[in-house]
C-alpha cells in the first residue's frame, strides 16, 4: 500500500468495514443520521455535548454535514468495537490532524483493541466452559 494519511486511511475503514447504502446528501437532519445509524437521537446529542460531532444549526434544527456523517460512521465503528470515549475521541483527533505519521499508531489502537477483546473472548470461552460444566452437573444430580 502506497503513502496514504490516516484521514484517508479512516475514510477508506468506514467506507470498506461499516458500509451502508444510505443516500448521500448534502444536508441530514437528526433524525436522518438517527434512522441510518440505529442511533437514538439522545445518542447523536451526546455525541455533539462531547465534541465528537458539531452540526449546524438553523434555529433550534441540528443540520449535520457530509462530513459529519464520515465522524458519525468512524464513533460507530469505534464504539461498536469496543473503543472508550476517550479512545474515540483520540481516534478522531487523529482523523482531524491527518497526520501520514499517525497511520502506524492508528493501525497499533486497532491491534490493541483486537487484542483486548480476543482476552475477553478466552475469558468469556472459559466461564461459558466452566458454566457448562456446572449445568451438567446439576442436571445429572436431577
Amino acid at each position: 500500500m502506497g503513502y496514504m494519511t490516516t484521514q484517508t486511511m479512516l475514510e477508506q475503514l468506514i467506507e470498506n468495514v461499516a458500509s451502508n447504502n444510505a443516500e448521500i446528501k448534502d444536508i441530514y437532519r437528526i433524525g436522518d443520521l438517527a434512522r441510518e445509524f440505529d442511533v437514538s437521537l439522545r445518542t447523536l446529542r451526546f455525541y455533539e455535548d462531547r465534541g465528537l460531532i458539531s452540526p449546524e444549526r438553523s434555529g433550534s434544527t441540528r443540520l449535520y454535514s457530509n462530513e459529519d456523517r464520515k465522524r458519525l460512521k468512524i464513533i460507530i465503528l469505534a464504539k461498536n468495537v469496543g473503543f472508550s470515549l476517550v479512545e474515540i475521541q483520540s481516534i478522531l483527533k487523529t482523523y482531524d490532524d491527518d497526520a501520514d505519521q499517525d497511520v502506524k499508531g492508528l493501525a497499533n489502537k486497532f491491534r490493541e483493541q483486537h487484542d483486548r477483546l480476543m482476552s475477553q473472548r478466552d475469558d468469556l470461552d472459559k466461564s461459558i466452559n466452566e458454566l457448562s460444566k456446572a449445568i451438567s452437573w446439576i442436571e445429572t444430580q436431577s
